[in-house]
């Protein structure tokens, strides 16, 4: 959940393009990898690669049309492009199991060039596992949002008929981030099949993009550890409430309204914040 939060931040946080469709590329890389581990081949490498690269193909395919429009027009098509994505979920019954999804996705074994054989089927081995894709995959993002497309991106966020003015094509880099973005969803989207064991349409809904908006939102946009401080936070405060009531939803959503309007920033921009004024002191 921290890596498609932070997906999400390089557009949101960097781009300034607030997308409420980020759960269909997670989906498209949970249901690929999923299908390919139930149907095609055994090899956790090959389904995590085709569930990625069909994550970042659509997520290029429906960018090419989302950038073309900005603000609130631009969100309200991912939506948009996000229900088309849940629908085909729900209804292609043959290949994604309808509403009852893809059930019993396997913890395959995987072999580091046939010298050192892993179980993922034990829990540990699993989150060691996610855990090195994790800080590879953040440490990929932080240097792309320091790196010069980075820095454009950035820009674009500013002021973006500045950057048209210096010679960018704006639209170009914008869906360039729009597709890097797919593509890390995609491939947390291919983690998590194995670990849930069941993918269902409920991975690619509205509710689902609105997680990664929440956590980016909790944890602060403006830093790049935030969506992932956010995620946790996330999780944290969910499991806590849900295990002492039944109406969890109505209190996870008052914290959330507290924090959100109290903490605009988010909890780094606040801990951000609260330094600079002990570091003047």
């Amino acid at each position: 959940m921290a890596l498609l939060a932070t997906s999400f931040n390089l557009l949101f946080g960097y781009t300034g393009l607030l997308s409420f469709g980020q759960a269909a590329y997670f989906g498209i890389g949970a249901y690929v990898c999923g299908l390919m581990l139930m149907k095609i081949s055994s090899s956790f490498w090959l389904a995590i690669l085709v569930g990625v690269i069909f994550a970042t193909l659509s997520a290029f395919a429906i960018g090419f049309f989302c950038v073309r429009l900005t603000g609130i027009y631009f969100s309200m098509l991912t939506l948009a492009f996000g229900q088309m994505v849940y629908a085909i979920a729900f209804k292609w019954y043959d290949v994604t199991g309808g509403d009852n999804g893809l059930v019993g996705v396997p913890k395959p074994t995987i072999s580091f060039f046939g010298l050192i054989s892993l179980d993922l089927a034990s829990p540990l081995y699993y989150y060691y596992f996610v855990l090195v894709f994790f800080i590879l995959s953040t440490f990929l993002l932080w240097k792309i949002v320091h790196s010069p497309l980075g820095y454009i991106l950035q820009g674009i966020r500013e002021n973006l008929e500045r950057v048209n003015f210096s010679g960018l094509e704006v639209k170009k880099f914008q869906l360039i981030a729009f597709s890097i973005a797919g593509c890390f969803a995609g491939l947390a989207g291919a983690l998590y099949a194995p670990f849930a064991s069941t993918v269902s349409p409920d991975v690619v809904g509205w509710t689902k993009s609105a997680e990664p908006v929440l956590m980016t939102l909790l944890g602060g946009s403006e830093v790049f550890l935030g969506p992932i401080l956010g995620s946790w936070l996330f999780l944290l405060l969910k499991d806590y409430i849900i295990s002492h009531t039944d109406f969890w939803e109505i209190y996870f959503g008052i914290t959330l309204v507290f924090l959100v309007i109290f903490l605009p920033g988010g909890v780094m921009g606040f801990l951000g914040n609260l330094w600079s004024r002990v570091a003047r002191r």
